[in-house]
């Protein structure tokens, strides 16, 4: 009885059948491969084609777009009317306009030295300048980082004005906002607003303003972003 294989045990009559079911789906496979398997293949093959081709005339279409710019694209300060300031002999720091800084935050521990401090270093007559820093920290030590940072330069004699308010109502638009409610804020010409990670360059000032002074079609200057890592 230890001899008897598996294939003893399976009637021949089940064997037959498994057999006949194999062959007939292997038939079936055959019959439906072709019409079915091909025409799949080749709508495949046809999207692969018409994305190459899109891909092609996406670079070429690009590649005239760079030819051109560099053919005819004038910088900004040749393309509208631009003058920097200068301080006059007679009426010293009035030519400048006045401008606010706005610098609205909420709970920026490690990033608010930088936007303070570039705020405070912009190249623009200290009488001519308001720095307004928003905070709507829900952080008590953050806020009173904050705070101290701003009165540690206001005792260097820089206008820095620390706000904050009640309730976050609006967030940072609101805080925005209510900051151009208050009194001091109606002697300013214009308003530059720096997010709380935002290091501008010293010149900022010197170089987006006179666009706006010179240019009364212009109503906003968006100036280039540049992502860095600060230590």
């Amino acid at each position: 009885m230890a001899d008897i294989t598996a294939k003893v045990l399976i009637p021949e009559t089940f064997q037959g059948a498994r057999d006949d079911i194999a062959g007939q789906i292997g038939l079936i496979w055959e019959l439906i491969k072709a019409p079915l398997i091909v025409p799949v293949l080749q709508l495949a093959v046809y999207i692969c084609l018409t994305m190459s081709l899109m891909l092609f005339v996406e670079r070429l279409y690009m590649g005239i777009v760079i030819i051109l710019v560099k053919l005819f694209w004038k910088k900004p300060d040749k393309r509208y009317n631009w003058e920097p300031f200068r301080e006059d002999l007679e009426i010293g720091n009035s030519a400048f306009p006045v401008v606010l800084i706005q610098i609205p935050m909420y709970n920026e521990r490690e990033v608010y030295k930088i936007s303070i401090g570039a705020a405070c270093n912009l190249s623009w007559p200290s009488d001519r300048i308001v720095i307004q820093v928003l905070d709507d920290s829900t952080d008590p030590a953050v806020k009173d980082m904050v705070e101290k940072e701003c009165q540690r330069w206001a005792s260097k004699g820089v206008n820095i004005i620390y706000q904050i308010r009640e309730t976050r109502g609006g967030y940072k638009a609101g805080a925005l906002k209510e900051g151009l409610k208050r009194d001091y804020v109606k002697h300013c010409e214009y308003v530059a607003i720096f997010d709380a990670d935002f290091r501008p360059e010293p010149d900022f000032l010197r170089r987006a303003i006179p666009f706006l002074a010179l240019n009364p079609e212009i109503a906003l200057v968006q100036a280039r972003w540049r992502f860095g890592k600060f230590n």
